[in-house]
């Protein structure tokens, strides 16, 4: 995949270190003042935004990266990750960077397969109680 354009290079150097377990890396490219909509509701700023990522990142034991485009100041990035909760939890950003830093991003999941796992944990509890 070509990454010449400025927002995918950016895009594509954030997802790589998240999904390397190395949330010091990926929060060079977060600008102090991101805002992330999530399936969880608006998160501003870089500590709370770190505080949503890091956990999930902590799970991650590989990714695909699906496709990524982008060009001088949006991108967006389709990946599938391997976690420790679920063997497929595909996602999407779509990131707008200014000045090389992620300012906006748009993150969308499948929370199905996670809401699976964890109904399949309270079972299992379920019957060794």
């Amino acid at each position: 995949m070509k990454d010449t354009s400025p927002a995918l290079r950016v895009a594509l150097a954030y997802f790589r270190a998240w999904t390397g377990k190395d949330m010091d890396t990926a929060m060079r490219y977060v600008a102090d003042d991101v805002v992330c909509e999530a399936p969880a509701g608006r998160i501003e700023g870089a500590a709370a935004f770190r505080a949503f990522m890091a956990p999930f990142a902590q799970t991650v034991l590989g990714a695909d990266l699906i496709a990524g485009f982008g060009d001088a100041d949006t991108a967006l990035v389709m990946y599938d990750t391997r976690t420790v909760p679920v063997a497929s939890a595909p996602g999407a950003d779509c990131l707008t960077v200014r000045d090389g830093k992620i300012v906006h991003s748009r993150l969308v999941f499948d929370q199905a397969p996670f809401d699976a796992a964890r109904s399949a944990a309270a079972a299992a509890e379920h019957r060794t109680a």
